[in-house]
């Protein structure tokens, strides 16, 4: 008993201090988020102020981009999210109190100029700094470090997305394929609710998607097996997306000239191909985004079955450039265009299959698919939680043992003839295929083969041996 109570009496202070550190740390990165959000919604809005396109303005932007963050703070660099994973698993949480206003800054820059990035990623590096920076000051244990900083992640997240609960499980679902960290899922919701409340405080609106889908619990049979293909479809997006991001950045480095030189003609080849065909996959793309989960038909008939390829390779082009700036948004915009094909492939449900891509692609491209459940639920409604379930978890599994973020650690096989070896992060994980099953599949094929050869031998030896009339 005695024992009992001092376990008790301890959680009950553990939980006290976390409950303290998760909501200051999460009013705090509110507060900034608020900043950042803020100051991304006025660089848009200065565009108007220019006297030519603003995305003439993008090769000297991703110049310049390049040249902050190798001056000021390396690990400013690409989308933000990979760089807070590698801290937390090589660093214990570590991350420069400089990379705050160069991220900002940086990333401010390519969404203005027409960047096609995200302000997810920045806003969990953002987070993340901070917490790191005042974990340090404040002299914490790395253990007790890296649990805020982790905090900092759910808090970004959520303040950004709009959606505090699936911010706050993607901030920890995200580090460890296969693994949620439990000891840091309270002080995750507290700091996610706490940001989130916090940059609605000062303003800061959130988009919420009504797609007028309501089905009732009855078995449909029909649209079970759509959702599945779906899920399918969006898994082999996923898979290219992150393919398209990883070898077009490779491809840029290994080019033999100078990067300021490769940034710039980068951009000249994302404003010519802007100029030809549409602008509409620079930027955000919150426009089109919104556009596809209209449930009105003249709204989704704007969008073209190739719009997904072609943001996959602006933000691609984007990113391998020196780019600075999110991956998500960009993944919520392949989500929604591709969701928009399925449907009218389909010939119905257009909205519905836009809101699955929305979340089916976001899970496949970061195996994150509790958060993108609860996601779809936050984001659409209740009515959307069976289908999305479905489309997401098969589009997760759909991937393999890939990510769009290379720092995550692998702990999980998505199939029973999979072998994973030991790595320090998805990118070095050894995975090698186990061909027993599938050599069980082959030798009964050829049993069969057989069979069929000795049953047609047999009839034929029949047919010769009756008496001809």
């Amino acid at each position: 008993m005695k024992k009992h109570i001092t376990e008790q009496t301890v959680i009950f202070f553990s939980v006290s201090k976390w409950l303290i550190l998760s909501s200051a740390t999460g009013i705090m990165i509110g507060y900034l988020m608020s900043i950042f959000l803020k100051t991304v919604h006025a660089a848009q809005d200065a565009r108007e102020f220019l006297p030519f396109h603003y995305y003439y303005t993008l090769p000297f932007a991703l110049m310049l981009t390049v040249w902050i963050v190798r001056t000021f703070e390396k690990n400013a660099t690409g989308h933000g999210t990979e760089k807070v994973i590698e801290a937390i698993h090589k660093h214990d949480g570590y991350i420069n109190a400089k990379v705050i206003p160069v991220k900002l800054v940086a990333t401010v820059l390519t969404i203005f100029s027409g960047g096609s990035v995200g302000k997810e990623g920045p806003g969990a590096q953002i987070g993340a700094g901070a917490a790191s920076a005042v974990a340090t000051l404040l002299k914490f244990s790395k253990q007790d470090r890296k649990k805020l900083v982790i905090c900092g992640i759910s808090a970004g997240f959520a303040s950004v997305f709009g959606t505090p609960i699936a911010g706050a499980i993607f901030g920890i679902e995200v580090l460890i394929i296969g693994v949620i960290m439990y000891d840091v899922l309270l002080p995750s919701f507290i700091a996610g609710f706490a940001a989130f409340t916090t940059a609605q405080f000062f303003g800061i609106e959130y988009p919420y998607y009504d797609i007028n889908f309501y089905r009732s619990l009855h078995l449909d049979l029909g649209l079970i097996g759509q959702v599945i293909l779906a899920g399918i479809f969006f898994g082999i997006v996923s898979d290219s997306f992150i393919t398209t991001v990883n070898s077009i950045e490779s491809w840029i480095h290994k080019i033999p000239y100078n990067r300021y030189l490769k940034a710039f003609v980068a951009g000249l080849i994302l404003v010519g191909i802007s100029l030809l065909i549409s602008d509409k996959y620079l930027g955000l793309g919150l426009l089109t985004i919104s556009s596809a989960l209209d449930p009105t038909a003249l709204s989704s008939e704007n969008i073209h079955w190739y719009d997904f390829i072609l943001k996959t390779i602006f933000t691609s082009v984007t990113l391998g450039s020196g780019g600075s700036g999110g991956v998500i948004t960009p993944i919520f915009y392949v989500g929604v265009t591709s969701g928009v094909t399925f449907g009218h492939f389909m010939g119905d449900h257009i909205a519905l299959f836009a809101a699955l891509g929305f979340v089916s692609v976001l899970a496949g491209t970061t195996n994150t698919p509790i958060a993108s459940i609860i996601m779809a639920v936050e984001l659409f409604g209740v009515h959307m939680a069976n289908y999305a379930a479905l489309s997401v978890v098969i589009a997760f599994l759909i991937t393999g043992h890939r990510s769009v973020f290379n720092s995550q650690k692998l702990s999980l096989k998505k199939a029973d003839n999979i072998n994973i070896g030991e790595g320090s992060d998805i990118e070095n994980t050894s995975i090698s295929i186990n061909m027993r099953d599938i050599n069980k599949v082959k030798n009964l094929r050829n049993t069969f083969r057989n069979k069929r050869f000795l049953w047609e031998a047999k009839e034929k030896k029949c047919d010769e041996e009756k008496p001809k009339e």
